[in-house]
């Protein structure tokens, strides 16, 4: 005779309980020369060529003398709907909101939500009688969304009090915009907004990646900006970026939903030095990445972050490990987009694929060895 499941064993399986793991095979691209450290990039991923190629990347980048990256930008968003009984009256508070003179005011408010919080601008649209506000706040060394989640609130019942008749409908209305494509992402960034560039020497270009710097130029105008306009695409002008923004996430305890927003790149090629180096950037409007909080905090996650220096908190500068990891980030796109269009370029691409993809290697053997 059999048995049906206890009660006990059913609220433990729905409660949100962890009941295992899935493992991922997790590789090491680098060393990975970004503004003047070097850097072994952990990547977790099934795709056997992805590492390979990211590593082919890395050594273009090293050899020519390592990329350069600028933060532009580093703000969390989270965009709240409320609701009026009219247009004119949701009108009314945008411009409450939007006025310079009452910043300050909503700014102490909502920075009392954490010490780290601390509130940049508030960008505003309406529908109807439906109003939208695009809260952006610095965060820290945290990916920051329960903390500006936390200060939103506050404005919300700080603005109460005087708009009595304002309906709060949700404290996030889309208008962020988290985990979806948006072009408020791509124009105006979240998270932390990244350029990465590197001159590869034409040398590199032809020994290392196979190819030559006319070939790769033409592919890039060709592909990755004529293709992905014919194809409509939202933040999508690269040719690979998610694989290896899904990969650190992943290795790094990253929310892996965020591979949506974080991998929106523009790739660009230019020949430069009278021709015969090439020029290569990416920039990533809106990489969201924490180095404290969620899964950073598992303990495989935890050794990835280790391994790149960047684990836990700045002290000395808040904020500064997670700056870090999202030029990390963007260096490896770079490295990643390189050898991938050089492949594209040089028809090595099924070639490749069929070598590390279909590899009958055991890797659970390489990872534990008996």
């Amino acid at each position: 005779m059999t048995s049906s499941p206890s009660n006990n064993s059913q609220k433990m399986t729905s409660s949100g309980v962890p009941v295992g793991y899935v493992q991922i095979p997790v590789g090491v691209a680098g060393p990975l020369l970004l503004d003047g450290e070097e850097f072994t990039v952990p990547m977790a991923t099934t795709e056997g060529c992805l590492v390979a190629s990211t590593n082919r990347g890395c050594k273009a980048i090293h050899v020519s003398g390592g990329a350069q990256s600028v933060v532009l930008k580093d703000g969390m968003t989270r965009a709240p709907v409320v609701r009026f009984s009219s247009a004119a009256r949701a009108a009314e508070l945008k411009f409450f909101v939007e006025d310079p003179l009452n910043f300050d005011s909503l700014a102490v408010v909502f920075n009392r939500s954490s010490r780290f919080a601390r509130l940049q601008r508030i960008q505003c649209a309406v529908a109807g009688k439906n109003l939208y506000m695009r809260f952006t706040c610095s965060t820290g060394d945290a990916m920051g969304m329960n903390m500006v989640s936390k200060g939103v609130q506050n404005v919300l019942d700080f603005l109460q009090s005087d708009f009595l008749d304002m309906d709060i409908i949700g404290i996030s209305g889309n208008f962020c915009s988290d985990k979806k494509p948006a072009a408020v992402n791509w124009i105006e960034g979240r998270g932390k907004s990244v350029v990465c560039e590197a001159v590869i020497r034409e040398e590199v270009v032809r020994k290392v990646l196979k190819t030559n710097v006319a070939a790769l130029v033409e592919l890039n105008m060709l592909k990755n900006l004529t293709g992905s306009a014919m194809a409509g695409a939202l933040g999508g002008f690269n040719a690979h970026a998610s694989n290896i923004v899904s990969a650190i996430y992943l290795a790094t305890g990253q929310d892996p939903a965020q591979n949506v927003e974080s991998s929106h790149c523009i790739t660009m090629m230019e020949a430069v030095n009278n021709g015969k180096d090439l020029h290569v950037s990416v920039t990533m409007p809106s990489i969201e990445v924490g180095t404290v909080g969620g899964g950073t905090q598992l303990a495989s996650q935890s050794a990835c972050l280790n391994l790149l220096g960047v684990k836990g908190a700045s002290k000395d500068s808040p904020g500064s490990n997670s700056r870090k990891l999202a030029t990390i980030v963007a260096g490896s796109v770079l490295a990643g987009e390189l050898s991938l269009m050089s492949a594209l370029a040089a028809g090595q691409l099924v070639k490749s694929h069929m070598k590390y993809n279909r590899s009958s290697r055991d890797v659970s053997k390489l990872a534990c060895p008996s």
